[in-house]
This record gives C-alpha cells, sequence and structure tokens, in this order.
C-alpha cells in the first residue's frame, strides 16, 4: 500500500514539473532569452514580431529554393563567344514572376503614374512619357508591322501578353513602383494606413514610399496623419506611456509586415530559375548538362497526349514564325499570351522563347567565380540616404525632381516625390572594410588598371564640334563609343557623336544582360545558359522582363514548416 501511494506521490510531482515545463515553454517567446524581460509589453521595452513563420508570397511570385548549380554552358559553343563557360555557383532562395510582366500589369503602373503625376503638367510630363514603352519597336523598314505599333500595348487583345520596348531602366523602375503599391497595401490590410488611402489620398505631394515609411513614417504621403494613422492597428506593437499616450505607432520591419523590394533577377539566379532542377536531381542535371527548362534534348513535346507540339514560341526557321496556316507550330506568330505553354518544374512559364528578358547584372564576357560563387552579381553600385542639415533624411519634393537625359535624347526622372534621395556612400562606410571600398563596384577585378593586369591604353580622346578635346587619355579593358547628348537651356537636344575611329568594343558599364530566347529567335538561343547583352537605355520588340524578390528566413518552405 505504501508502494502504491509513494508511486502516485512521484507521479503527481512528475506532471507538476512537467505542466511548469511546458508553461515555461510555451511563455518563453514572449520573453527575452538575453534578459529575461519580457518582449511586446505594452508598457514599453523591445517589440518584435515573435509569431512570424514563413514569409508570405507576394502577388505574381512563385517561390525558388536556391542551391548549387554549373552556370553556362558545357555543350557546343557554335557561335564561339566563350563568354558563357562554365562555373559552380550557389544561389540563395528567392521568389520570381511566374510570367513575364504582360501589357495589362504594366498599363497598371502607367494609369497611376498619369494619375498622380498628370502629363498636362508641365514640370511632371517627363515623368510619364519617360515610363511609356517604346511602341516604335514595331516598325521595320521593308515590313507592315503598324498593327502592333498602335494596338499591342495597350489593346485587351493584347492584354495578357509580355510587355515589350521596355528598356532596363524602365523595367528596374517599374520594380520599384511595384514594391511600393504592394507594402502600401499590406500595411492598409494590417491597419497602418488609412483605408482606400492608396487611391482617394494620394497626388504628387502626397505618395508612398517603402523606404520613407520605415525611415521617416511622419512624412508619408506629405505628412497627412489622417492616412498614417491607420484605424485598425495591430495593438500588440503599440506601446503606452505613463500618461497613456500611444507611441511606437508605425510598422517598422520587426513587425514582418514590410515586404522585400521587387527587383530585377540577376543573371545567375534567372538560369537557375530556368533549369528548374527542384525535381528531378541527377548527375547529369547537376553538373549542367541540361539544355532547356524542359526535360529532354529536343523542343518537341514527347508526352503520348501532346505529342510533338512545341514547347516554347521561337522562329522555326528562315520566313518561320509560327508554322502553316491552320495548323500552327506552336501557336504564336509574333509573342503569345502568357501561360500559353506549360512550366517549368518551378512552375515559371515562358523562361524559353515568347519574349528574352533583362536581368539586373552589367555585361562582361567573363563570370569571375574565383573571386565569388554565393549569389553572384556584377553592378553593384552602393548608396545612402540624404541627410539635411539636421541630421533628418532628405525626402524629395516636386520642386526637387532630377531629370537625366539618356544617351538616345529620351528623359526620365532619377527620383520621384515622396522617395528618400540617394547619394553615393563615402568614406565613412569604406573606412578600414575589407569586403568593398567604394560606392560604384561595377569594375572590380575587371575593367579597370586597378583590377586588372591585363589591360590596355586607349586613347579616349575625341573631337566635338568645333574639333576641341572632349576626354583626356585614360586606360580601360573596354573602350565603346562616348557619344554625348545634352539639352540647352531651352530643352533643345544637342547630340555629339564619337566619331574616333579606335574604338574596338560596344561593351561598357551601361550594357546590360539578357536572357533566354525569343519569338524572334532561332532554337540555339533558347538554352538559359545563352547571354547576350544590350544598352540598358534601348528597347526592342522581343526583350521583356519579369521581376524577382529575395527571400528572408529558411531556404526550405518545407523544413521552415517542419521545424516550426
Amino acid at each position: 500500500m505504501k508502494k502504491v501511494v509513494a508511486f502516485k506521490v512521484l507521479l503527481v510531482l512528475a506532471l507538476t514539473l512537467a505542466s511548469t515545463s511546458c508553461k515555461k515553454s510555451s511563455s518563453s517567446k514572449n520573453s527575452s532569452r538575453a534578459t529575461g524581460w519580457q518582449i511586446n509589453s505594452r508598457e514599453g521595452g523591445f517589440q518584435y514580431n515573435t509569431d512570424f513563420r514563413e514569409q508570405e508570397t507576394a502577388p505574381g511570385l512563385v517561390f525558388i529554393e536556391g542551391g548549387t548549380f554549373t552556370k553556362g554552358r558545357v555543350q557546343d559553343d557554335v557561335m564561339h563567344d566563350w563568354n558563357n563557360s562554365p562555373t559552380q555557383q550557389h544561389v540563395q532562395s528567392f521568389y520570381m514572376d511566374e510570367t513575364e510582366v504582360t501589357n495589362a500589369m504594366y498599363m497598371e503602373y502607367l494609369d497611376w503614374i498619369k494619375r498622380v503625376y498628370p502629363p498636362a503638367e508641365e514640370n511632371f510630363r517627363a515623368i510619364y512619357h519617360g515610363a511609356l514603352p517604346d511602341t516604335l519597336v514595331w516598325r521595320n523598314r521593308l515590313g507592315f508591322n503598324e498593327v502592333m505599333t498602335e494596338n499591342y500595348l495597350r489593346h485587351p487583345g493584347y492584354g495578357e501578353y509580355p510587355v515589350v520596348g521596355v528598356s532596363w531602366i524602365q523595367a528596374v523602375e517599374f520594380a520599384n513602383w511595384r514594391s511600393d503599391r504592394v507594402n502600401e497595401y499590406n500595411l492598409e490590410k494590417a491597419g497602418y494606413l488609412k483605408r482606400d488611402a492608396k487611391v482617394t489620398d494620394v497626388n504628387a505631394e502626397s505618395t508612398f514610399s517603402t523606404d520613407t515609411y520605415i525611415n521617416a513614417p511622419t512624412l508619408t504621403y506629405g505628412g497627412n496623419e489622417e492616412v498614417i494613422n491607420g484605424e485598425k492597428r495591430n495593438k500588440r506593437y503599440v506601446r503606452t506611456d505613463a500618461d497613456g499616450n500611444e507611441s511606437n505607432i508605425y510598422a517598422t520591419r520587426e513587425t514582418g509586415i514590410i515586404s522585400p523590394k521587387y527587383r530585377l533577377p540577376t543573371e545567375t539566379e534567372w538560369e537557375y530559375a530556368a533549369l528548374g532542377l527542384s525535381e528531378i536531381r541527377n548527375y547529369n542535371l547537376y553538373r549542367g548538362r541540361k539544355k532547356y527548362p524542359w526535360d529532354g534534348q529536343y523542343t518537341r513535346s514527347e508526352k503520348r497526349k501532346v505529342r510533338g507540339d512545341q514547347l516554347a514560341n521561337f522562329k522555326q526557321g528562315k520566313g518561320d514564325y509560327g508554322g502553316i496556316a491552320g495548323w500552327s507550330d506552336d501557336g504564336a506568330d509574333i509573342t503569345n499570351a502568357v501561360k500559353s505553354y506549360a512550366p517549368n518544374d518551378f512552375g515559371l512559364y515562358d523562361m524559353a522563347g515568347n519574349v528574352a528578358e533583362w536581368v539586373a547584372d552589367v555585361y562582361r564576357p567573363i563570370i569571375d567565380s574565383e573571386f565569388n560563387d554565393f549569389n553572384y552579381y556584377r553592378g553593384n553600385v552602393y548608396t545612402k540616404n540624404a541627410l539635411n542639415e539636421d541630421g533628418t533624411v532628405k525626402v524629395v519634393t516636386a520642386d526637387d525632381i532630377v531629370y537625366d537625359t539618356l544617351p538616345n535624347g529620351k528623359v526620365i526622372a532619377r527620383n520621384l516625390p515622396g522617395e528618400i534621395a540617394q547619394v553615393p556612400i563615402d568614406e565613412n562606410e569604406t573606412y578600414l572594410r575589407t569586403n568593398f571600398d567604394r560606392s560604384d563596384e561595377i569594375n572590380f577585378r575587371d575593367g579597370d588598371k586597378r583590377s586588372s593586369r591585363y589591360y590596355e591604353s586607349f586613347n579616349d580622346d575625341y573631337e566635338g564640334e568645333g574639333g576641341e578635346k572632349k576626354e583626356s587619355d585614360t586606360r580601360k579593358m573596354y573602350n565603346s563609343p562616348k557619344h554625348r547628348v545634352t539639352r540647352d537651356s531651352l530643352g533643345n537636344i544637342i547630340r555629339e557623336y564619337d566619331k574616333g575611329n579606335n574604338r574596338t568594343s560596344l561593351i561598357n558599364d551601361e550594357v546590360r544582360v539578357y536572357k533566354g530566347g525569343s519569338w524572334k529567335d532561332r532554337e540555339y538561343w533558347l538554352d538559359p545558359a545563352q547571354r547576350r547583352y544590350f544598352p540598358q537605355d534601348m528597347a526592342t520588340d522581343y526583350i521583356g522582363f519579369r521581376c524577382a524578390m529575395s527571400r528572408v528566413g529558411s531556404k526550405s518552405k518545407s523544413r521552415n514548416k517542419t521545424k516550426n
């Protein structure tokens, strides 16, 4: 009997200890493991989202789990470009648009710009005109393509077709705009911003910028407190002082509500995503012997139900852009609606064919994998927020807009009202650093005397209209033409062409990589390893783009769920 009683006592004690342990475990997420203090206390202290589990997939994107792969081409290089030699690379997990940006998506962007910055006002006219795609790219000296020139961008018949005529610069600006609109919606949905403010309370002097909201939230929407102070804020993050006044009423990165920015994918990300190596993991694919975004070595389907159908939209042969009428090889003569062909294993559509796509990288013939083989990217230009004399961030107003005249004569806005002005980093950020030492790192280890032993002396002097010298002798690996376009006091374009006869390259810091074949390309260019370049301020009828977004947190979604 005594043994039974003793056993019961031990059992009760064990259950009590277990209960206590469980309570401590369940409440530990809101108490600091560093100090023991309470987190997210309404009386003050550290505010942090301890319930965050997973980055929410933003509109239009699909998840791409990162990994290692062979970037570049290990098959025959019949064009003898020698600019895509195979290198082993590792890509961090990220998100990418499942389709190219469509005409309808871009028209939404143009509509917002027209409403907020009316082109009828002289001060804003260049903003709207600078965002317009170049519809004249469809014209051909010996072809009749006026139906596309007049209709392709705006007619609903082409609404779900990929937008073209967009330069690299315009694609970057679209991604920036998209970031702000998505975060604006997220904050409204969470109650931090007034409902429907994104439509009813926006004008040139009162806009939303993600960076401005993070760094100076009271200056967002032109300082309109009615909009900034939402009606249904998550009270968990609101502090109350001794007098009962609320503080910390703005969302911060610690809340997990503000999403990373949309951007163009890097070349390495794009190629990795196009190959779609998520499901089929065998030695040949890992070593870079997958030729297309789909399985197999041919452009036609081998599945019984659709055997013989083309798997992408590309030029079949000379004078053959879509097959015989009534029985089309790929279902299109120019571009085709997105999602017209099967996706790859990541769920991405048209990673070969339809339109080629801009990526973020500045073009160079080599990939310097010896220096870096993780998230490889060439094109870093580091900036920081400009500050006023009192130390506050400088927010751009309608009078502070800076316009750039591009080499092709087009005028674009470098910044927009509501954004934080940016300046290059200086020695305060680079002093004694080993990972970077200047603002512009585009030419690092390739392009100037400082970074390469193999450089040549090029005389960059050229004569202007009056015969005067325009530039002193410099030493570079790439000596592309130096055209100059400026405007006089009346706004007239002054063009100065580089007439030098010693130019040997078109490569410079303003040419960007584009990837993937298009409706206008032969099968050879469908290989994701292929890479070409084009000036960042110019556009064509066969280059479009899609956006990407970095992932924060765990590499794998499934592992993150298991862990939690």
